[in-house]
């Protein structure tokens, strides 16, 4: 029986196939596989998700963070802009399986994890995602907070930056409770307003400093490539893993890409460009507060407080698209996605997005960017640990393993092949483990604290590599044979 039709790429349920798993307890609206009409997302639509997400508070933290770390201007934008170039490989690949299938994150970890272990993966994700969240949220609330105590009697108000934090914590909450598609149309009309703002901050720099050479003028502060080379590793890995969650959870976006093309020209032409365009903006900018002020000024919202309160209002409204555009995108979709994966018949997306907005001020974003070295190397750092061996047994799993042929009913039901036999892939399981644990042990060894420097890199190539060898006879690999029995080409798929 034909349970999914193939056309032009993308695979979608048939009719047969939707009565098969319609009634699944892992199966709802949120979590189903994309129609044939739901594929609508264009290359600018993809264009546009990643200039919202790149224009932010954190990328411009990350960026004038590494000249306070002792970079200078082209020590820091080069560490950047490698470190999106690597990690939009694990993006893109990923990004194949959500459009041709149409899944989402959590449903595409069931396929290498099993039906119950895929809660693993989303939840680990989910949980990074909440941090994100809040981070974003203290950003944002911390610039509405210098915008008031410059125009008014706020500073008198007890709690004044609490106050703030929390009412711009509950829009971020109000818009992601939405849904995707408010993302989608929010993204589209704000990019472009970012763009324009972020050239602005960068002009007001420029003018201050008295042009680019004071502004980029300053040294590096290593005296030799050895200490140069203990700070760019971790740099590098914290480059690395500033995405390194939509590397995994981009199915939520790719399941509405037109086709391939879209969202490989969308992501490619957008994430490298955008990221190193702003974070040269936040490294000439923290460059020039060392000409202007006599320090490099990382927190976007110490340098607002130094404008005149218009120059404040106009740079709190540029802060609040650039937040609310970064967070309901990148921080919130992935987390309320898991929560509803641990139960698709009682818990809806709206449901996850509430449960998320609270985890995320349970994850204290106002220690995390207490100083920036909690910030790189405890966030950005122990997170990409995690994450890297994940994204190794997804890229493993889809493009080694399975050769991107995948049976989507089977997805759905709690006995399918991919439930395996207990509900959980334990190959997946001990692959993640060794690729996390290999990279942490090695912190504590001086001798090999490289490896833990590179952690994510490190650990997604072990995890990809054990992973691939234990998955190489398994019983729930596709043949090509066993998909063509399956599969329709060139149909369409249910009406839509």
């Amino acid at each position: 029986m034909k349970t999914q039709a193939e056309s032009n790429g993308i695979v979608t349920l048939t009719g047969e196939g939707e009565k098969l798993v319609k009634d699944s307890p892992l199966y709802n609206e949120g979590l189903r596989p994309t129609t044939r009409a739901e594929h609508s997302w264009t290359a600018y639509n993809f264009a546009s998700l990643w200039v919202g997400m790149s224009i932010c508070l954190p990328t411009y933290a990350m960026a004038a963070g590494l000249i306070s770390l002792g970079m200078n201007w082209w020590q820091a934008i080069i560490t950047i802009i490698l470190g999106n170039v690597i990690v939009l490989i694990p993006i893109l690949l990923n990004s194949h399986a959500g459009t041709k299938f149409g899944i989402p994150y959590p449903v595409f970890a069931r396929l290498w994890f099993g039906s119950k272990g895929a809660h693993i993966p989303a939840v680990a994700r989910g949980l990074i995602g909440a941090g994100w969240f809040g981070i974003n949220c203290w950003f944002g609330g911390a610039a509405i907070d210098t915008l008031l105590m410059s125009m008014t009697g706020w500073e008198h108000v007890p709690g004044h930056l609490w106050i703030a934090f929390f009412a711009f914590w509950l829009l971020n909450a109000w818009i992601a409770y939405r849904g995707p598609e408010t993302i989608k149309k929010m993204e589209a009309w704000a990019a472009p307003i970012l763009i324009i703002m972020s050239l602005a901050l960068l002009v007001w720099a420029l003018t201050k400093a008295g042009g680019w050479g004071p502004m980029l003028s300053a040294p590096s502060k290593f005296t030799s490539s050895g200490e140069f080379l203990k700070v760019f590793f971790p740099a590098l890995t914290g480059a690395i893993a500033f995405w390194a969650t939509m590397a995994l959870n981009i199915p939520d976006f790719c399941r509405y890409a037109k086709s391939q093309k879209a969202q490989i020209i969308g992501q490619s032409s957008s994430l490298p460009t955008t990221m190193g365009g702003f974070s040269f903006i936040g490294v000439a900018v923290a460059s020039a507060t060392v000409v202007i002020y006599g320090e490099a000024i990382w927190d976007p919202a110490a340098v607002l407080a130094k404008f005149s309160p218009f120059a404040i209002f106009l740079g709190t409204i540029g802060i609040i698209l650039a937040t609310l555009t970064t967070n309901v995108a990148a921080n919130i979709v992935a987390p309320a996605r898991a929560v509803e994966n641990l139960a698709p018949r009682k818990l809806t997306y709206e449901h996850g997005a509430i449960i998320a907005s609270v985890v995320s001020l349970l994850m204290q974003p106002w220690y995390i960017l207490e100083n920036f070295g909690n910030y790189i190397f405890l966030w950005l750092g122990t997170y990409g640990a995690l994450l890297g061996p994940i994204d190794g047994i997804a890229i493993a799993d889809y493009w080694l393993v399975r050769k991107r042929r995948i049976h989507l009913t089977e997805l759905y039901k709690t006995n399918g092949i991919y439930s395996y036999k207990t509900g959980y892939n334990t190959r997946a399981l001990w692959a993640m483990a060794i690729g996390i644990v290999i990279p942490f042990v090695c912190k504590y060894v001086p001798a090999l604290s490289i490896i833990w420097d590179n952690a994510w890199t490190v650990g997604l190539l072990i995890s990809l590599a054990i992973y691939t060898w234990m998955m190489r006879n398994d019983s729930t690999i596709m043949s090509v044979k066993d998909y063509e029995k399956v599969t329709a080409r060139g149909g369409e798929s249910k009406a839509s």
